[in-house]
């Protein structure tokens, strides 16, 4: 199976060229054109890019997110969800690496067998990084507009959040 997966990507370039040069289509122009778009791409969406993560940069160094979590603790308590995961269910829909990050502190702090830790797992696993995936996919086709797509993506983020910690009860039942 190993062998299988080391010649597979080599195997489909060669059959795409191999058709390529069947049809008489001139392969490597095609090659530059599409690439040339991905660039062009990458350069629109840039700016959405560079703004969310100074964003994110901001709101860690100014300690803004330690005191919206410090805000949210008793709600966090009420709902049973573990006090570890707030900074994750507020970083989670602006930044993928900063959650990330905050996972990889959870986990690393109170394992990931705990409580808190599987928790952390399953909201990483149920919710997005809205605004960054709003912000590349609306902006690389040029949608001001967003009408339904923000609020849609938070009420299913917030789901996610409110429900990972019910979900990881009802499927170990020592919580």
């Amino acid at each position: 199976m190993e062998k299988f997966s080391f010649y597979i990507i080599p195997t489909i370039i060669f059959i795409i060229v191999g058709i390529g040069l069947y049809k008489k289509i001139h392969i490597f122009d095609l090659f530059l054109k599409g690439a040339k778009e991905g660039f062009l791409g990458t350069v629109s969406i840039a700016p959405s890019i560079i703004g969310l993560i100074t964003a994110v940069s901001m709101l860690k160094a100014s300690g803004a997110l330690d005191i919206f979590t410090s805000f949210m603790e008793p709600f966090a308590q009420l709902l049973k969800i573990p006090t570890q995961t707030i900074p994750l269910m507020l970083l989670r829909p602006i930044s993928g690496s900063g959650s990330l990050a905050l996972i990889d502190s959870i986990l690393g702090s109170v394992g990931p067998d705990s409580f808190p830790g599987r928790v952390a797992s399953v909201m990483m696993g149920s919710t997005e990084t809205t605004f960054y995936a709003i912000a590349v996919y609306f902006g690389a086709v040029g949608i001001k507009n967003t009408r339904h797509a923000i609020p849609a993506a938070l009420a299913a983020d917030i789901s996610g959040f409110l429900f990972s910690s019910v979900v990881v009860c009802l499927l170990f039942k020592n919580y």
